[in-house]
């Protein structure tokens, strides 16, 4: 384990009995590999209201439309037609915000000196001034893609559920909202691996 991965154990140790716990009865998260945020984008849309095996195998249908390697270059993407985007499983509406990730990586909105200049709220605005790419999309690009280490998805329904669970919240709606924002202040700035102990809790991935 890195000396930073310790140092992040610890604090998390040190501030949150309660998080402790959790950390002790888990094996070790390994740091995320840095991945192409245009591809993640993609895939996060395909994956959107849908099962991880349906997402899959769409993805994979979707892959075979750009031969030889199958990497959806914007250009390529933004010249399919509705009906190669619907004969690959995909809906009007996805297709619509695929096309918009692909303008958006285009015209250089996604380039990677740009993004890594950027921090977690405006990043989090940069991307969800693409069409379909919400706040929740944007949080798991920037904890998962780009690990950024102190991203705390209050809209999370796993997050929401680990922490009713585990710190006997009672409160709903907005009012949840706030006192998971307040004891996850605690955690900074390592709110993302905190949070990925919170699904590992639940054995679960983030849900929408």
């Amino acid at each position: 384990m890195s000396t930073s991965a310790e140092a992040a154990l610890l604090h998390l140790h040190q501030v949150d009995p309660v998080l402790a716990t959790v950390l002790d009865a888990s094996r070790p998260i390994q740091p995320s590999a840095h991945e192409d945020i245009y591809l993640a984008l993609l895939r996060a849309i395909v994956s959107q209201q849908i099962s991880t095996k349906a997402a899959a195998a769409i993805w994979r249908k979707f892959e075979s439309l750009f031969a030889p390697d199958g990497y959806p270059e914007p250009l390529a993407v933004l010249a399919l037609s509705d009906e190669e985007m619907r004969a690959v499983g995909l809906s009007r509406q996805k297709a619509g915000y695929l096309r918009a990730i692909a303008d958006f990586a285009q015209r250089d909105q996604l380039d990677f000196q740009h993004i890594s200049s950027l921090d977690e709220e405006g990043l989090t605005r940069h991307l969800t001034s693409i069409r379909g790419v919400g706040r929740w999309t944007a949080q798991m690009i920037q904890m998962f893609a780009l690990d950024q280490p102190d991203v705390f998805p209050e809209g999370d329904l796993g997050i929401q559920n680990a922490m009713r669970r585990l710190y006997g919240l009672e409160e709903t709606g907005r009012a949840l909202l706030t006192r998971m924002t307040q004891i996850a202040e605690a955690w900074r700035p390592y709110r993302t691996l905190a949070s990925k102990y919170l699904w590992r809790s639940l054995d679960n991935t983030p849900v929408k």
